[in-house]
């Protein structure tokens, strides 16, 4: 969606308002005090609230959202959604309170509100027949010396924070885990990968990896509770296909997209928060052109 598409489709809040109920509801509005669906009728002085003939009772449609508890104009709200998701590699808080207007602190929490429902999705086995996995850790760039006469190591072994990834070949979606956060320097285990993977994968799948002693789980039976078939490929021996699309380039590249979003416009990433990030870049590679409405529906919590 365009600027000047966004701002035919969205000139006034009440514009906003009956997309969202439209989003939210599609024809038919349900009370959430007496789930009944007649008799419930928008208030004209308050287009925000209905009112339930049934039990008497009002309720907001933004209750249980995104949305929720907030004074900033909703016409600004869509607007940093449709910035949000128009940034490949994201938006700073601070580029978006200069875009639309506000305090640095309403700008901040817009935007974690805006990864709270990025994450609002369930991908429990979710994946099927061929997938690669692969792990990358997020941190500070170990380049000097640090008085030592070799380079401070990269990768594993560091004390920088892992993530898994799962991207599956049929439809690109990937599922990415921040795996073990507050946990600096400890190595991944056959058990947590095996962990992250059968979250997120059906039985029998076909399972592409790098060389990495931990996926040597999926090589013995015991272990390999799911009967994962795996493919390894041997990057320590600079081999990168096996032909025939049997790679790992593919969570390689979403790696290299994550991190240029970290590095080039966000800096730095607590771990405290780092999961939210991974999952802002997970929802645009799995969302692509439907990403807007998407996230509308994802913005809406359970009760």
């Amino acid at each position: 969606m365009t600027f000047f598409q966004f701002m035919n489709k969205f000139s006034t809040e009440e514009a906003v308002m009956d997309y969202f109920i439209n989003i939210r509801y599609g024809e038919t509005v349900v009370c959430p005090h007496c789930g009944k669906i007649t008799k419930v009728y928008r208030r004209k002085d308050a287009p925000k609230l209905f009112i339930c003939a049934n039990c008497d009772n009002h309720f907001s449609i933004f209750k249980n959202t995104i949305f929720e508890k907030s004074s900033t104009d909703l016409r600004k709200w869509f607007y940093a959604v449709h910035l949000f998701l128009n940034s490949k590699k994201g938006i700073s808080g601070l580029q978006l309170q200069r875009e639309i207007g506000v305090t640095y602190k309403t700008a901040w929490r817009m935007l974690k509100q805006i990864r709270s429902a990025m994450g609002n999705t369930d991908m429990t086995k979710a994946f099927e027949s061929m997938v690669e996995i692969d792990e990358t850790y997020i941190g500070g760039k170990p380049r000097k010396m640090n008085g030592k006469t070799e380079p401070l190591k990269r990768g594993r072994g560091t004390k920088k924070t892992p993530v898994v990834g799962v991207k599956e070949r049929s439809s690109s979606h990937v599922f990415a885990r921040v795996a073990l956060p507050n946990a600096e320097g400890k190595k991944l285990t056959g058990k947590q990968l095996f962990n992250i993977l059968d979250s997120v994968c059906k039985k029998d799948a076909t399972v592409l990896t790098d060389d990495f002693t931990g996926y040597n789980f999926m090589n013995h039976k015991n272990t390999n509770k799911n009967n994962y078939y795996r493919i390894s490929v041997n990057h320590s021996e600079s081999i990168y296909s096996l032909g025939n699309g049997l790679h790992t380039n593919g969570i390689e590249s979403f790696w290299a997209l994550l991190k240029r979003g970290i590095l080039g416009i966000y800096h730095h990433v607590s771990v405290k928060y780092l999961q939210e990030y991974v999952n802002e870049f997970c929802f645009r590679q799995n969302n692509g052109s439907s990403s807007f409405d998407a996230l509308l529906r994802q913005g809406v919590f359970a009760a």
